[in-house]
């Protein structure tokens, strides 16, 4: 009988990675780094719970670090099979997983010369090398339609609209002449998006594995320009500086996006607009490369010659140097910096010296996951440990989760409804505790499905 065992993302938002079991055979869907607090982060060093070299594939519904960025770590561990991935995620994870393994040796170089490491001496989890190597496994598959993986397994992949390349997986197990159709929704995006089209129907499966990181809530209904273009303007009336913390696929591609378009609107000045963060540049490139993902306004937009994600006075800065002048900036201006939880980055830097300044403002614009300096400023820390220092927490923090790149619970419910028939059973991921929670409560109310939260290493029969 197949089974599914959830070594990732079950209790939890990060660390996605669902093994599936048939015939002899194991398939990994998705492999990502656990983020947030220091219990999370140690599972990355501890040994996977199945052996890597005992894994026949991996495939992946997206390339956000959460969901590809063990990668390296598997395949230096004795992986040696395919990583299976469309287009669009295959280009995306050579530039996210590099620059994971660049900030692991960066911050492994710096929490030695700080001394604020409990290690001696600091090591990064995987080195740019074992980055390189993983990506010379990836093998990629067709965007969208059916492919057969194996004997065991087949696939068809559905656009997720969460961010470039994202898709939900359907999974076909065959083992002894019984076929078994499981769903995973990876990331479910939005709807009515400004760059990326609507999440894909799927009609029907045995057994669906689904996100409810915002279960048990709705983002606002407005789409946040208004607070957004207010914020800019407090900002600028204090001749204070915005700090944006983004993440470098999809959130600084949305906000470059909005930002042109209130200057176009005059809603907010035309003010030095800094994209620090060499990924996010190139990520920016293949978003305007892959217009399969693009939605039909945006695609309009492309089509009379206007580039929707540059600024009036949009700067790209690709070097530490170029990076470090942006601290002499004294006047208003607008830094988007990775990464989004402040987990790590240059965005690290620019709030190190510019938080404890009241005139300079804090935007949040996705997920602040448990544990993470985001969700600190969003609860409303005074004091923030970045890079070993005590940091006060002046600046003024806003928060706007209608930037967010996660379905919300109608949303999830809309993107549910299009199932002909329930499943079997219904596994929640990706969610905290109280947000799968309330998401289960919601579904056994309104669908009358089974559902059930998923739990760490738990493994279960798909029979």
């Amino acid at each position: 009988m197949p089974t599914l065992t959830f070594l990732g993302a079950a209790g939890s938002v990060t660390g996605s990675k669902h093994l599936v079991e048939a015939a002899g055979k194991r398939l990994l869907v998705d492999c990502g780094l656990f983020q947030g607090g220091h219990e999370l982060k140690q599972r990355n060093w501890d040994p996977l719970p199945v052996e890597p070299a005992s894994i026949d594939w991996v495939i992946l519904t997206h390339a956000h670090i959460d969901h590809t960025g063990y990668l390296p770590r598997l395949v230096s561990d004795g992986f040696r099979g395919p990583i299976l991935a469309n287009p669009a995620t295959f280009e995306l994870c050579q530039l996210l997983l590099r620059d994971s393994a660049h900030l692991q040796e960066e911050d492994a170089l710096y929490a030695a010369k700080k001394s604020y490491s409990r290690h001696k001496p600091p090591l990064p989890l995987y080195t740019v090398e074992e980055a390189e190597e993983a990506l010379g496994r990836f093998q990629e598959i067709p965007r969208s339609g059916p492919y057969r993986i194996s004997p065991e397994f087949a696939v068809n992949l559905y656009d997720a609209g969460h961010i470039l390349g994202s898709s939900i997986v359907e999974l076909t197990i065959t083992e002894d002449g019984k076929s078994t159709v499981v769903v995973f929704t990876g990331d479910l995006g939005r709807y009515n998006q400004v760059i990326l089209k609507d999440p894909q129907p799927v009609a029907r499966a045995d057994y669906l594995v689904t996100e409810s990181t915002y279960g048990d809530r709705d983002h606002p209904a407005d789409p946040g320009y208004d607070q957004l273009a207010g914020a800019v303007r407090r900002a600028v009336a204090r001749g204070g500086v915005i700090i944006i913390p983004a993440f470098a696929v999809d959130r600084s591609q949305t906000l470059l996006y909005v930002l042109r378009q209130l200057e176009d609107q005059n809603r907010i000045p035309c003010l030095p607009t800094y994209l620090d963060s060499p990924m996010a540049i190139s990520v920016t490139d293949l978003y305007e490369k892959h217009r399969e993902d693009h939605q039909l306004v945006f695609r309009a937009a492309e089509e009379k010659g206007i580039d929707p994600l540059n600024c009036h006075d949009v700067h790209m800065t690709r070097s530490v140097p170029e990076s470090k002048q942006i601290n002499n900036i004294r006047t208003p201006c607008i830094i988007l910096s990775a990464s989004g939880m402040v987990s790590g980055g240059r965005v690290v830097h620019h709030l190190i010296r510019r938080l404890p300044d009241p005139h300079n403002l804090v935007m949040l614009v996705g997920y602040q996951a448990e544990g993470t300096p985001g969700r600190a400023l969003l609860d409303g820390a005074r004091f923030l440990r970045l890079h070993g220092e005590e940091v006060a927490v002046r600046a003024e923090i806003v928060d706007l989760p209608q930037f967010s790149a996660h379905a919300d619970r109608t949303e999830i419910e809309r993107w549910l409804g299009n199932f002909q028939a329930p499943p079997r059973q219904v596994y929640l991921v990706h969610g905290e505790p109280e947000g799968a929670a309330a998401l289960e409560k919601t579904l056994r109310a309104k669908f009358g499905w089974p559902v059930e939260i998923a739990q760490y290493r738990q493994t279960v029969n798909l029979g």
